[in-house]
């Protein structure tokens, strides 16, 4: 798949990030991970996203992931396309792109640089190394220490003919206006925040209507109709799933720092899809918590 093609698959239709999954040992598991992705490829999303923030890109080693792209590229050859996360220190991202690239991924989200501080011109030098060590398609993710202003995105641009994508995880409406306007049809657009949908009908309103959904993977029907009620604006199924489900489901999330993965992980063994622990630093919910969430998808996946 060309960059074009893969900035093509980012500008419509809905996108999902599947839980990696562990073992009890939270070693990772293959068998389960292929059968995940095989039970989430017929539901209709765009693109999957192997070993990104959901699927805990942050904890894998780089033994593992190899592995984890190699077993999604094979597992949905054929089904539905497959992007990469790569991310952290730039040499580290530079060899997971690669890895990525040599799995047969079709393209990589790269993932925000490591703890430390960076100017417009370190995050440039920072995702231009990344871009020219592969041939595939880029999307940068807009988020924590990695963001950037329409100026830096649209130099990159000017030399990376292979950045085709930018994602959103911040949030600041201004900010994301302003890097559509500036950079116009030149990138396809993701919204990115956590429990993006709160925000989709917001984004839609800018001309960037493609987001990704992390619920897609416990209550895939719920995420689709959601999504095609943000499509076709209808307002009234957007404000009833809002009201029965997305704003309790915050209400669950926003009660620890690391539940945005967590949560995710609960709902899908509610669902008979155990993906296995989260890792640390990353908090399990508790009792209390996972019978509330078991209750909300209850009321809209019966």
């Amino acid at each position: 798949m060309s960059p074009q093609e893969v900035k093509s698959v980012m500008s419509s239709g809905l996108l999902s990030f599947p839980v990696t999954d562990f073992d009890s040992q939270g070693d990772f598991n293959p068998k389960g991970y292929a059968e995940r992705l095989e039970w989430l490829a017929p539901y209709g999303a765009s693109a999957l996203f192997a070993a990104g923030g959901t699927g805990e890109f942050f904890s894998l080693t780089a033994d593992e992931y190899p592995q984890i792209i190699k077993t999604a590229v094979d597992t949905c050859k054929g089904k539905v396309p497959i992007i990469a996360g790569a991310g952290g220190p730039t040499r580290f991202a530079i060899q997971c792109a690669q890895e990525a690239e040599r799995a047969g991924a079709h393209g990589i989200l790269l993932l925000p640089h490591y703890l430390t501080e960076a100017s417009q011109e370190g995050l440039a030098a920072h995702v231009e190394a990344v871009c020219k060590s592969v041939k595939f398609g880029v999307i940068i993710y807009n988020r924590g220490q990695s963001r950037f202003t329409p100026e830096t995105v649209a130099k990159l641009c000017e030399r990376n003919p292979n950045l085709v994508g930018f994602k959103d995880g911040v949030g600041d409406i201004e900010a994301m206006s302003s890097m559509y306007l500036t950079m116009g049809d030149r990138l396809a657009y993701l919204g990115g925040l956590p429990t993006a949908e709160v925000y989709a009908a917001a984004y839609k309103a800018l001309g960037t209507p493609v987001y990704s959904s992390a619920v897609f993977n416990f209550i895939p029907k719920t995420a689709i109709r959601f999504y095609e009620a943000v499509r076709t604006d209808d307002h009234a199924t957007q404000h009833e799933l809002l009201k029965s489900f997305f704003m309790p489901y915050l209400e669950i999330r926003n009660r620890s720092a690391g539940y945005a993965v967590s949560i995710v992980k609960a709902g899908a063994k509610i669902v008979g899809h155990d993906a296995g622990p989260v890792r640390a630093p990353l908090p399990e919910l508790k009792a209390d918590e996972i019978e509330a969430l078991a209750a909300l998808i209850k009321k809209v996946e019966q």
